[in-house]
């Protein structure tokens, strides 16, 4: 009886083992080729590029994917994952809707920053149009995380009498990963088109208070008191700093 026993456990055994390598050749595969797409686009990420940054062969990319796009695809929703994942172990209080709402936006700005190769690929994939991401089972999926954080963060505002009725979740969403992505993405090209560096410490902190203001001004449901008057409306130092070069760049213009 004891011999069957552990005859019939040894197949089950060796079935675990293979299970795991294969996971970690995918989730290899994969780390590899968020790398290798990043950094060369879709066109530029070959087949031969991702195997060899992954100490595979093509042969397991196409077995576990299917095909290149298979991959890519596959990349995309990794990156929303692993961003939604971040959302969800959020500790937010949405009984205090400003510091939630704030919190959020802190988050959103945050993780497009310490996170490039999210707003690279991103960039990539707009440049084809969606057209792989629209092929994805689950991309809807990932979205549905954020908007239900803000409608539950929006909903006890209204409760409270602190935000307006009439502002849609998506909506301000939308308007906050804007903020957060337009930023990071054209952070290069801005900082050459305005003459101001837009990755210091300084400047990343103005613009994340600026978002916060414009966003929490945007939901407000009253007018604005002097308790609410935000740093903004008065000049910063790191404003006051800028201000040769922008004027500088204003006159050789004129």
């Amino acid at each position: 009886m004891s011999e069957r026993k552990a005859t019939t456990a040894r197949p089950q055994r060796r079935t675990g083992v293979r299970e795991a390598a294969a996971q970690a050749t995918r989730e290899s595969i994969l780390r590899a080729a968020t790398k290798v797409f990043a950094r060369y686009g879709y066109d530029g990420g070959s087949v031969e590029k991702i195997s060899k940054a992954a100490k595979s062969y093509d042969r397991m990319i196409y077995y576990y994917f299917g095909s290149k796009e298979g991959l890519f695809i596959a990349v995309l929703e990794g990156i929303y994952r692993r961003m939604d994942e971040a959302e969800a172990a959020l500790d937010l209080d949405a009984s205090r809707p400003v510091e939630a709402l704030t919190a959020l936006i802190r988050f959103v700005l945050g993780y497009y920053r310490k996170n490039p190769d999210f707003v690279t690929l991103l960039n990539t994939e707009n440049l084809h149009k969606g057209r792989h991401i629209a092929k994805s089972l689950r991309a809807r999926e990932y979205s549905s995380q954020a908007i239900s954080i803000i409608r539950e963060i929006m909903a006890s505002g209204v409760a409270q009498g602190l935000f307006r009725a009439d502002v849609a979740p998506r909506d301000l969403y939308l308007l906050i990963a804007s903020t957060g992505y337009f930023y990071m993405s054209n952070r290069h090209t801005l900082t050459a088109f305005l003459g101001e560096p837009l990755e210091t410490q300084e400047a990343v902190a103005h613009w994340e208070d600026f978002v916060i203001e414009t966003v929490l001004r945007t939901v407000d449901a009253g007018a604005p008191d002097e308790a609410s008057v935000s740093p903004h409306d008065q000049e910063q130092k790191w404003q006051k700093s800028q201000a040769p070069q922008s004027q500088a760049r204003s006159s050789s213009g004129t």
